[in-house]
């Protein structure tokens, strides 16, 4: 079994939210709810929308410091009719969230 990997960088989740652990929390779940959304509609947008889509979650991801999630959406800027890169977003995307459900407990 691989060994699990944190979905997110936690030191610069710590300085974005200077070390608030409260407003850490808060700000995982409304990323998490928003990744999932996203992930939704990118998987269901046409290639122009599924840019937009891409270009405004990686943002997002960038600033929570999910950079997995972000490198995966940089990709899919580049290769938008690439099905395996929205494929991988939604993996990536779910086991942010079961991270997230788990530590938010």
């Amino acid at each position: 079994m691989a060994p699990r990997i944190r979905p997110f960088d936690f030191a610069h989740l710590d300085r974005q939210t200077m070390g608030d652990r409260a407003l850490e929390e808060e700000v995982l779940t409304l990323f998490i709810h928003q990744a999932g959304s996203i992930a939704e509609q990118i998987r269901q947008a046409h290639r122009r929308e599924r840019l937009r889509l891409a270009h405004s979650l990686k943002g997002a991801a960038r600033g929570v410091g999910a950079f997995a999630i972000a490198d995966c959406l940089a990709e899919l800027e580049q290769r938008p009719d690439d099905a395996s890169l929205v494929e991988r977003l939604q993996r990536l995307v779910d086991q942010a969230a079961e991270f997230v459900a788990s530590v938010t407990r």
